[in-house]
């Protein structure tokens, strides 16, 4: 047995198993809302719900298990919010690549992120995009997921110009403003898993209102579902084909998941003094951005969207999880998950409103970080935090708001201030419009 925990960075003189497991029973109830909300996202798509299901737990699983035993770290991974928006409502049902292209591009994205990693050169990609637009990205990422949950709960519904609010109300709209309103309410009462419960209460609530479908045949446990249907599905076609918008897509996953994935990562281990006070690293850095990589191009093979660390570890972290063997408890409740598709299948988007918006809510709070005092970075910043729910696209807002970056520092002569990288960015992303006229 302790030879066992060694495996994942446990010392008995140092660390609880106790403690360790009840971090990660904590983790595991605060982000298991995934398991409700990937499906019915990338659902949208056309992809089998039961398959994605069952994809969703395997990718966070073993992604969590990597993290486990390779970076020994109490670091939860799981198909990332924002990133399934984007997956299904930028890269599929605008742009109209298919699920199996938006897979491959998905893979092809992990698969640079473990290049990355190995030659350590993230630092270069990391400092390219300057600090008040990776605070932007979070915050437009935060109003899109905030937007469809507000849809998807039949709130507010889109007309030919504008975004009016849903009339008359119907039970799905009430539950969903009833979610909003229970899922807050648990999180400032500090309760653990607040945005799963307010999904489950809901969803519970809705039975006798016909909300939430109750098949006849609807048992609470069974047998995993086959993730044949969107496993090994990936389309390299679009990719061979030289299209230029698949490859600023491929670049916009990168940066989400490097930016997301640094965040949560320097945010968690600083708050919980897993940072060496001398140099300012933190320990197992560069392998828990391994993990991140792995599980992003494992994830795509199963049939999910990207795999990233999810910031709700920091509820793990607080409990006391140091160690490898929180996030180990982790992926076997995951695994544990596997055998209760049915009571996440039938949960209904109005059930799932309160998670994403309360997502969308805590992502928002990055906007007090941006320095709005600089005309040059107010601009940029605001273009692509409108432009993301506004225009539907997060890929569209993220390039958008570094041109523009780029073209106001310049016109006011501040060009010092872009990094070669920027410069590089941005030529590649207006040949992406120059191509877009001639197709």
């Amino acid at each position: 047995m302790n030879q066992f925990l060694a495996l994942l960075g446990f010392d008995p003189a140092k660390h609880s198993v106790k403690v360790e497991m009840m971090a990660g029973l904590t983790t595991f109830l605060t982000m298991s809302y995934i398991l409700a909300v990937n499906p019915q996202i990338l659902g949208e798509t056309g992809m089998d719900k039961g398959a994605l299901f069952s994809a969703t737990v395997v990718a966070a699983a073993v992604a969590t298990l990597v993290m486990a035993f390779y970076a020994k770290l109490p670091f939860a991974l799981a198909s990332g919010m924002g990133l399934n928006a984007f997956f299904a409502y930028t890269l599929v049902l605008t742009m109209g690549y298919t699920w199996q292209e938006a897979l491959a591009a998905v893979f092809i994205e992990g698969i640079l992120f473990i290049l990355l990693t190995l030659f350590r050169v993230r630092e270069a990609i990391i400092n390219a995009i300057p600090l008040n637009l990776r605070y932007s990205i979070t915050v437009g990422i935060g109003l899109f997921i905030a937007y469809i949950g507000l849809k998807n709960g039949g709130l507010i519904v889109a007309s030919a110009d504008l975004l009016t609010m849903q009339g008359p109300w119907t039970a799905s709209s009430l539950l969903a403003i009833a979610g909003i309103i229970l899922g807050a309410v648990l999180m400032a009462a500090k309760v653990r898993g607040a945005l799963f419960y307010s999904i489950v209460i809901i969803a519970v609530v809705g039975i006798p209102f016909g909300v939430t479908p109750m098949p006849e045949d609807f048992t609470l446990i069974s047998m995993p579902q086959s993730m044949a249907p969107v496993a090994l599905c990936l389309d390299f076609s679009a990719f061979l084909s030289f299209d230029i918008n698949y490859y600023v897509v491929v670049f916009t996953l990168l940066f989400m998941d490097l930016f997301d994935t640094l965040g949560t990562l320097i945010g968690t281990s600083t708050s919980a003094g897993m940072v060496d006070p001398e140099t300012g690293r933190i320990h197992g850095m560069n392998r828990a951005l391994m993990a991140d990589a792995i599980g992003t191009a494992f994830g795509a093979l199963c049939g999910t969207n990207t795999v990233t660390t999810y910031v709700e570890s920091a509820t793990g972290v607080a409990e006391g999880g140091r160690t490898g063997l929180t996030a180990f408890t982790v992926a076997m409740l995951f695994f544990v998950a596997l055998f209760f598709s049915p009571l996440f299948l039938v949960i209904p988007p109005a059930a799932t409103t309160s998670a994403m918006v309360l997502v969308g809510v805590l992502m928002i709070g990055s906007i007090t970080k941006i320095d709005f005092s600089d005309i040059t970075e107010a601009v940029p910043c605001f273009i692509m935090i409108l432009t993301m729910p506004f225009a539907g696209s997060i890929s569209d807002g993220m390039v958008l708001g570094v041109l523009s970056y780029v073209l106001v520092k310049v016109c006011t002569g501040r060009h010092q201030q872009v990094s070669v990288m920027m410069y590089i960015l941005s030529v590649f992303f207006v040949l992406k419009y120059i191509s877009d006229l001639f197709n």
